[in-house]
This record gives C-alpha cells, sequence and structure tokens, in this order.
C-alpha cells in the first residue's frame, strides 16, 4: 500500500515538472528544469523495471538536449548591434547609450554584442542580409544641434527589439526606428 503511494507520488512528478517547464520564462530556468524532468522521467522507467530505457533517457535523451538547449540559448539571446569603428570617438554620448542598451536587454536576459564595420556601407549591407539585429549610426556633426539632437540614430529590424527598446530607451539618447529588412529586401529582388 505504501509502494503504491510512492509510486504515484513519483509518477505526479513527471506532469508537475513537465508543466514548470512548460511556464518558464527565463531559458537558464528553463534549462535546469529540463534536466530536472529528464532525471524524474528516468527515475519512472527505472520503477517500471525498464532500465535500459532509463540509461538512455538519462544519459543520450537529457544530457544531450540540454547540451544542445545550452548551446542555443547562448547564441541565441543577444542583441547584435553594429557600428562604425570610429562611433565611440565620434559620439559623445555612445558609451552611455550601450550601457542603458545593456541595462534594458538584461531585463529580458539577452546580452548586447556590438560588432565593429569599418564603413557605413558594409554596415547597412550586413543589416540587410540579416547578420547583425541593428544598426547605430552616428549622425551628420553639421546637420545636428549639439545641444538638443539625440546622440545617433538606432536602427532595429527585429520588431520584438524594437518594441521593447522603443519603450525603455530615453529619446534623448537615440533616435530609434525600425528598419523593414524584409519589405526592402522584397522590393529589390522584384527590381531585378
Amino acid at each position: 500500500m505504501t509502494e503504491d503511494i510512492y509510486t504515484v507520488a513519483i509518477l505526479l512528478l513527471l506532469p508537475m515538472t513537465a508543466s514548470m517547464l512548460v511556464s518558464q520564462v527565463n531559458p537558464y530556468n528553463a534549462l535546469v528544469i529540463r534536466g530536472i524532468l529528464g532525471a524524474v522521467a528516468a527515475l519512472v522507467y527505472a520503477m517500471f523495471g525498464a532500465a535500459d530505457v532509463a540509461l538512455t533517457e538519462a544519459l543520450v535523451g537529457t544530457m544531450l538536449s540540454i547540451t544542445l538547449y545550452a548551446v542555443a540559448v547562448r547564441s541565441s539571446m543577444s542583441m547584435r548591434l553594429g557600428v562604425v569603428e570610429t562611433a565611440s570617438s565620434e559620439c559623445p554620448g555612445y558609451e552611455a547609450l550601450l550601457s542603458s542598451l545593456r541595462t534594458h536587454l538584461q531585463e529580458k536576459h539577452l546580452r548586447l554584442e556590438v560588432i565593429p564595420f569599418t564603413q557605413t556601407s558594409t554596415l547597412q549591407t550586413a543589416l540587410a542580409n540579416k547578420e547583425i539585429h541593428a544598426v547605430f549610426m552616428v549622425p551628420n556633426s553639421e546637420n545636428s544641434d549639439q545641444l538638443t539632437a539625440p546622440t545617433g540614430d538606432l536602427q532595429i529590424r527585429v520588431r520584438r527589439l524594437y518594441e521593447i527598446l522603443q519603450a525603455k530607451l530615453s529619446h534623448e539618447l537615440v533616435n530609434l526606428r525600425f528598419a523593414d529588412v524584409e519589405t526592402a529586401n522584397l522590393s529589390r529582388g522584384k527590381g531585378l
């Protein structure tokens, strides 16, 4: 009788852990819960006499999926910002902008990865080819009023990143614009 209670309790851990995994917002916490889910699944298999399946689940299923998921989370949870190499020297508020971007992105568990480019044309090409998520451009110094103008222009091609930063970034720091590269690429393709 008590053995049945323990069996039912362990069996109930499986759907409970799975629901915790599905409802998790933080990808790193989800990674840990995925490991727990695999351990519980291996325990259930072992309880019902399938030791070989339990071992396979523990070694291949759980370990491999956690490793692949960790690599995917690490590589996809970053915003790649393209800048011209001279932006830090040309722009007085550049460091403040980067600091503000890092702060707001960390709230969403994202990293900021700054990618330097030598020319503005290669920067725009990288944005169009989806090699980077956003572009920071320094405005022409002769056209801008240093007292009232923002530090520069930030073009973002990912709508969700644009929505997050539009609500958070100070308009004194940067002009924020959504760059619809999908439409631009389609119109360029039709013109050929």
